[in-house]
């Protein structure tokens, strides 16, 4: 068929392209505009029940003045930043003898408690893992995994050398899902490793 003899879309079928056009455009924008609301409102609402009773005591000490802190877009931005700062000081204080034995009793306290003691356990183990640097070897890694006819993704923790035979060992965390926080430590030697160029972040 001629280019002259082809039929011109109907106004329908243009109006549906350019909706699709712009939507696939939006989308990541709207998607990302949904996370970031999240994680104001989430941040804000942590530091909310301190900093409301103490904007609204302000506000009504000083109304002429002071009067603009009751707002609730003020307090959110207050109580973000208050979040924040605390965030800030608890990374200080991580740093610190003090801070690590009080971490220490709090990780402690929390062990105490049924189930929080599982999901607090495994996630600590796979932000211990992802921040592990591995030594002269790929953090993301191919293995045999469950057998030789398939491969697992894992993340190297660390090198070891095996007592005696002086061959390197390679501790491989292997996630399981949909649950990542939960999976398997697999003791791989280092030439039964298949490295990758990916990271963490990486999906393949």
């Amino acid at each position: 068929m001629s280019p002259a003899n082809t039929p011109t879309p109907s106004l329908a079928s243009r109006i549906q392209r350019l909706f699709l056009t712009g939507l696939l455009t939006l989308l990541p924008i709207w998607l990302t505009w949904i996370v970031v609301s999240f994680v104001f409102v989430l941040l804000s609402d942590i530091s909310r029940p301190v900093v409301a009773p103490l904007a609204h005591a302000i506000a009504e000490s000083f109304p002429d003045s002071l009067g603009w802190i009751n707002a609730d877009s003020v307090q959110a931005t207050i109580a973000l930043l208050a979040t924040l700062a605390f965030i800030v000081l608890v990374g200080w204080l991580a740093r610190r003898v003090f801070g690590q034995r009080l971490l220490s009793w709090l990780e402690a306290l929390v062990q105490r408690i049924p189930l929080a003691n599982i999901i607090y356990s495994s996630a600590r183990k796979l932000l211990d893992i992802l921040q592990t640097k591995p030594d002269g070897t790929q953090r993301v890694v191919l293995i045999d995994f469950p057998h030789q006819e398939m491969k697992a993704i894992g993340f190297v923790t660390r090198v070891i050398r095996e007592h005696g035979t002086g061959r390197e060992l390679a501790a491989v965390y292997v996630p399981t899902t949909p649950n990542p926080t939960s999976g398997y430590l697999e003791i791989v030697p280092v030439d039964r490793i298949t490295p990758t160029d990916w990271t963490v972040s990486t999906r393949p």
